[in-house]
Order: C-alpha cells, then sequence, then structure tokens
C-alpha cells in the first residue's frame, strides 16, 4: 500500500505577534514528504486580489480563542496573511538561488517536490502561517515556542464521494476516497516540530518533526509492525492513529551549497502525491501513488551540490516496515505439507521451507539514490529516484522502485507535474486458483497468509504460469497532472493515468488501468480550502471495481465506475 506523508501551504510568518518575519520555505513531498510547512509564496502568476491591508498583531485581540478566530476572519478571502511583518527580518531565501516556481495558495506547494529533506536554500525557522501560532503569541507558552522556534499546527480534512460502485469498500482500488457514497474523516493532524534554517550558510543548524494521523487514511500510511498492526489487520478499523513522520535533521551548510542529514521515519523520496491531505492538487490519489512505497526508516542525506543541482543517497531498513521486524519470525503453518497444482503435480513449498519465517521478508539494508535537477528558471525540474533498493524478495511493501518526476511549467499559470515507474518484487508466490501457490498461502505457509493478516495483506502473484509456485511481480505506471491556475485562489487539475499491475499484485487484480480525473482546488484563504472533482476509472484487462476486498460481503464486479468527490480541509 502507499504512502506518505507532507509543502502544506504557502503563507507569511507571524510578524510582530511573534517577532518573526516572512519566510518563502517550504518542505516538499517525501515523494512524499510535501512541504510540510510553505511559508510565504512568491509573486502570483496571475493577478492577485487587492493587496491585503496590513493590520497589527493588537487587532486580534487578547484572549488565546478570540485571536485564533480573529486571525482565521482577517486571512478570508486573501491569498496570504494580512499580519504586519517585521521590515527587516532576513531574506526567506538565498539572494542566488532558483525562483520559486508556484505559490501557495492556489497550488499545495511553492516548491516542485522532493522528498527525505527539508527545502535547501529557502526554508526560515517559524516559517508557517498557523492560525494556533497566532492564537498563542502572547502567552508564555508560544513565546517559549517561538524563541525555541518549534512550531505545532496541523488540519482537519473530511471527505466524501458518490459512487456507481456500491459494495464495502468497493470503490478500491481507488483511493483514498475508498469506501462508495460515504462522508469520512481522512484525517486529522497535527506537526510538532522545529525547522533547520537552510537559507543562512554560516553555522550548522537543526531540526526535528513529530507528526501524528487519526483517521481513514491511516490505511495508507501504515508501516508493518508499528502503532498499526491490531487495528488495520486484525479488525479492519475505519479509523485509526499512526505517526509518519518521526525524525530529526542536521543541517551543514559548509559542504558545497548545504548538506541536509535526516535520521528517523520519514516519507519515501519520490513521487508527485503525498499522503497528507494538503499536499495535493486533487483529493483522490493515482493509482500511482497508493500502490507504491510509501515511508522509511533510516537515514537520509541530500546534497545541495549547486543551485540546481541536489544529491541524495539513504539507507534504510526496506519500506514501510519497522526496524525490529528484521529479527521476528512468524510460524509456518504449511510446514512440512505437500501440495498439488491443478494438473496433479505435487509441490512442496520452496520459498518458506522452515517451520518459521520471517515476520517481513523485505525488512532488510536497502539503499535509496536520487538525483534532482533544476534549470535557473525553475520552468523545467527533473527528479529521477532508485527508492529502497535491495534483493527484491517479496516482502510486506517491499517495492523496488525506479523511476522519476518532471515537471514544466508551460506560461505562468499553466504547468505539468509527470511521473513515470517500474517497480517489482520477487519470489511472490502465485495464488491463481487451482495452483499449489495459492493452497500455500491459504494454509498459512506465507508471512502474508489471512492466519497473519485477516484484512488489508499484501497480495500474492497471478502468474503467467499458472503451475509455477511463484514469479516476479512488475508494474509499471504513468501519470499526469495538467494544472491551470485561473487566479490566486483557484487551481484546475486533470489527472491522466495509465496502471499495469501485470502480475495483479499491487492492487489484487492482474489488469492495465487507465482514468481521468478532473479537479478544482479552491481556497478560501491560506487555511480553508475545498477540492471536489469527478473521476472515471476503467480496468481493461478484467473486472476490478465494485468488490468488496474483505471477502466479508456480496460483491458485483465491473471494469468501470464512475466517482464524484470531494473534501474541505481547515488548517489551525
Amino acid at each position: 500500500m502507499k504512502r506518505s506523508y507532507a509543502g502544506l501551504y504557502a503563507g507569511l510568518m507571524l510578524g510582530t505577534a511573534m517577532g518573526l518575519s516572512t519566510t518563502a520555505a517550504a518542505e516538499t513531498a517525501d515523494a512524499g514528504d510535501q512541504a510540510a510547512s510553505a511559508p510565504a509564496a512568491a509573486p502570483a502568476p496571475a493577478a492577485a486580489p487587492a493587496a491585503p491591508a496590513t493590520i497589527k498583531d493588537s487587532a486580534l485581540g487578547t484572549s488565546v480563542i478570540g485571536r485564533f478566530f480573529n486571525y482565521q476572519a482577517a486571512e478570508w478571502g486573501l491569498a496570504a496573511s494580512p499580519l504586519e511583518t517585521d521590515p527587516n527580518a532576513p531574506a526567506s531565501r538565498r539572494a542566488d538561488w532558483t525562483p520559486a516556481p508556484t505559490t501557495s495558495p492556489p497550488y499545495p506547494f511553492t516548491e516542485y517536490s522532493y522528498g527525505g529533506t527539508t527545502l535547501l536554500g529557502v526554508n526560515r525557522p517559524n516559517s508557517v502561517d498557523s492560525p494556533l501560532m497566532t492564537a498563542l503569541a502572547d502567552t508564555s507558552l508560544g513565546q517559549a515556542l517561538a524563541k525555541a522556534h518549534i512550531q505545532v499546527y496541523g488540519w482537519v480534512d473530511v471527505g466524501g464521494n458518490l459512487s456507481t460502485s456500491n459494495v464495502r469498500q468497493g470503490n478500491a482500488p481507488a483511493a483514498y476516497d475508498f469506501a462508495p457514497n460515504t462522508v469520512v474523516l481522512d484525517q486529522a493532524v497535527y506537526y510538532i516540530e522545529r525547522t533547520p534554517d537552510t537559507v543562512q550558510t554560516d553555522h550548522v543548524d537543526w531540526g526535528f518533526r513529530v507528526s501524528g494521523l487519526y483517521g481513514t487514511n491511516y490505511r495508507y500510511t501504515a508501516s508493518r509492525g508499528f502503532l498499526v498492526d491490531q487495528g488495520l489487520y486484525q479488525k479492519n478499523k475505519v479509523n485509526g492513529y499512526d505517526m509518519p513522520m518521526i525524525y530529526a535533521e542536521i543541517f551543514v551548510p559548509q559542504v558545497a551549497q548545504g548538506l541536509m542529514i535526516r535520521i528517523g521515519r520519514y516519507i519515501s523520496l519520490p513521487d508527485i502525491e503525498a499522503q497528507l491531505a494538503p499536499n495535493n492538487y486533487m483529493y483522490s490519489h493515482s493509482l500511482t501513488y497508493t500502490f507504491d512505497n510509501y515511508t522509511n526508516e533510516g537515514v537520509q542525506l541530500t546534497l545541495a551540490a549547486t543551485k540546481n543541482l541536489f544529491l541524495q543517497l539513504g539507507i534504510s531498513a526496506g519500506s514501510d516496515t519497522a526496524l525490529w521486524n528484521a529479527n521476528q519470525k512468524l510460524p509456518n503453518y504449511a510446514y512440512g505439507q505437500v501440495f498439488y497444482n491443478a494438473d496433479g503435480s505435487a509441490v512442496t513449498d520452496t520459498l518458506f521451507p522452515n517451520a518459521n519465517f520471517k515476520r517481513d521478508p523485505g525488512a532488510k539494508p536497502s539503499i535509496t539514490a536520487c538525483v534532482r535537477y533544476q534549470n535557473n528558471s525553475a520552468r523545467d525540474n527533473i527528479y529521477l529516484c532508485a527508492d529502497a533498493i535491495n534483493s527484491g524478495t517479496w516482502g510486506y511493501n517491499n517495492l523496488q522502485w525506479f523511476g522519476g518526476t518532471y515537471y514544466h511549467k508551460f506560461t505562468s499559470n499553466t504547468h505539468v507535474a509527470l511521473e513515470v515507474y517500474d517497480l517489482y518484487q520477487k519470489h511472490v508466490i502465485n495464488v491463481d486458483p487451482g495452483s499449489a501457490g495459492a493452497a500455500i498461502f491459504a494454509a498459512g505457509g506465507t508471512p502474508f497468509s489471512p492466519q497473519f493478516y485477516p484484512f488489508n495483506g499484501p497480495s500474492g502473484a497471478q502468474c503467467a504460469n499458472p503451475d509455477a509456485l511463484s514469479c516476479t511481480a512488475h508494474t509499471f505506471a504513468t501519470l499526469a497532472y495538467w494544472n491551470w491556475e485561473p487566479d490566486p485562489l483557484d487551481n484546475v487539475s486533470l489527472r491522466t493515468e495509465y496502471y499495469n499491475d501485470e502480475e495483479g499484485q499491487r492492487t489484487g487484480t492482474k489488469t492495465r488501468y487507465w482514468e481521468v480525473g478532473l479537479g478544482l482546488q479552491h481556497w478560501f484563504s491560506p487555511q480553508i480550502e475545498v477540492r471536489p472533482e469527478l473521476t472515471y476509472y476503467r480496468s481493461i484487462d478484467a473486472a476490478a471495481f465494485n468488490i468488496d476486498p474483505t471477502g466479508t460481503g456480496p460483491s458485483n464486479p465491473k471494469n468501470h465506475q464512475l466517482v464524484a468527490a470531494g473534501d474541505v480541509i481547515v488548517h489551525f
């Protein structure tokens, strides 16, 4: 399953309320780690609403609750905070750096996404436009947090859909609106963070992030063995809690143009999209994003070799798996048994021949290497990655990911975001009906059998050779978001996608897919946005929709579905 986690929205700093200044920092998608904090945007590509009248902090009042709502009201209808800022504040972007390609609003980021690091060259501490931090600014707690450059903020995201599918979880493999004709709490998220100052070049700086997420989206950020096991795999709870990001960072500006070292749990690096709702063009997610790597646990280095060229190298314990899974074992319930193919040939389990097997065979040292190039005008950006590469054996989500993203800006208010990848896992057990592999899987002869995963477990493969015990499961995906900004508070996105699940291991159905979706991102203010959309899905080779993936209810398989959906995001 796929990820997640954080370029939030652009905004100004808290100004005189906390003695801070405007910044243009933003943290990008960790393929993800999409700018969890996106500071003040660059000049809007389209004519902006009338410049907001600057207001003084004193106009917000003195009570915490009053300041919170007064600040929300002061930003209504504007693309940036009207709060008075410090005219002597240091620059929020290095003078020689490439320009910010977009503004936020109306886009979910100000920098083209790259993961595994706080944005280099464009991040100042205390850079998030946060009603909560503004509300606390006059209190002793707020002042202490500001002095320590610690920010606390988040959002609540509620969404719903109307679909031509109607069985339980029948919109799947579409995500995140997997349950047809429902309204759900997608995610309530908090961040506690200190971001390193990556604009300055004279001292080593540090930061950290602790995040928490509650809602239906926990099933996409899930890491085997960490927090979600009982709720997701044993009970299939609608809502659950996860902590998709827990990491520390050290920024060393004296190495080339800056070196960032991240240690902990973080969003995997590639991808246009991200788990966290405000970091995406649309409410729903592509299949491309839904079924690739989500999070890693390890150490990730990001070097700004020049202002244009960034290099990344990291080591992790695999994808979506806890560090301690490497040493944990499960009993092999099929040990010593003989199974038979449909042709009567006898088969023993050579994939897992012992009385025990690893809880996650994919939990092993893995290498991530990426290169990012952005030209001087920021009209073109290419980001190529090999993500969490190891021996590639079938694991919980041990995907060998090779691909990249490309952004091109056509005009000041139009751009395209493209993604292509090929991923695979080796030695995936064959679960074709009638095969010995399917019998072994059902008998508990794999770490991912229903005895260990009553719900939401990794799928087996539907191999080309029906008598093969296992095969390599490949997936190829292409994705594009075509974006047009009619005004500074609106963005229209057209999503086009082709997804080939060659052995059915990712989606559960061996088929090719295509989809087209049209969505609007409208911001009432930098704190409140809505994202209505209409998406049509088609599975070409087999019916993949309107199927209950839990196997506990009726199904009426279809090879197409139409979904009208949308969400409301309120930041705090």
